[in-house]
């Protein structure tokens, strides 16, 4: 076995992701407007690709379909720097949220802003954006904790990077690539000094608005191809 063969092998023994399923449901709804699948024939494989467990068992869905033999030019995510562009997020935060001796918590639906400023002193903050409202692509979120806790919490489906350090302390941010070059980005930058500042994904949680501009596009292709074949 060649090199290649063997990449491929340990690649197909890895455990899926949900981003790796989402693609091959993406893969198979398109082929249903395409008319490459019967409506039975999707929800089968779709059934299949839910409860597959490597991602070697979810290629085997789509092993049929053209897409899955198209030639792939580089990474399945787009690179997403370390900080923003410059001038493109303004330095003044849209809102602040503080905790000196207490707690403080912002989470539910909410429209979040381009900057936000979290500081935990003797305190601590919890950011949870799982189910908030993005209305811009680049999110900044400033974290200073001292002697206190700042726990941020993201969707699986947008971008995540941090740029910061601790001080007798631990800054920490779990790094995440979208898979849609237009989901979100948000930004983590601070210190935590003889404190703590943690930035990850919330498992099982999903930006909608993303989910609904997919949906919407499935719609589109089931709804031309209904057209086309009734034109007939």
């Amino acid at each position: 076995m060649d090199l290649h063969q063997q990449t491929g092998a340990r690649t197909a023994a890895l455990r899926a992701s949900d981003a790796d399923r989402d693609r091959i449901a993406d893969i198979l709804r398109d082929a249903l407007a395409e008319g490459r699948l019967t409506a039975d024939e999707h929800a089968e494989r779709v059934e299949g690709v839910l409860s597959a467990k490597t991602v070697g068992e979810l290629e085997v869905f789509i092993q049929d379909l053209p897409a899955a033999h198209q030639a792939r030019t580089g990474p399945g995510y787009s690179h997403v720097p370390h900080r923003p562009a410059a001038g493109t997020v303004p330095p003044e935060a849209d809102e602040n949220v503080v905790a000196v001796f207490s707690a403080a918590v912002r989470k539910g639906r909410w429209r979040v802003g381009r900057r936000m400023h979290a500081f935990a002193v003797f305190g601590n903050v919890e950011i949870d954006l799982s189910e908030a409202l993005f209305e811009y692509q680049q999110i900044v979120i400033k974290a200073v904790s001292v002697f206190g806790n700042v726990e941020i919490r993201v969707p699986e489906n947008v971008s995540l990077r941090g740029t910061g350090g601790g001080v007798l302390g631990t800054f920490e941010v779990d790094t995440l690539d979208a898979a849609d070059p237009d989901a979100p980005v948000v930004y983590v930058d601070g210190w935590a000094v003889l404190g703590n500042v943690e930035a990850r994904p919330k498992r099982g949680r999903l930006v909608a608005d993303i989910l609904d501009r997919v949906q919407r596009k499935v719609d589109r292709a089931v709804d031309r191809h209904t057209r086309r074949h009734l034109g007939r």
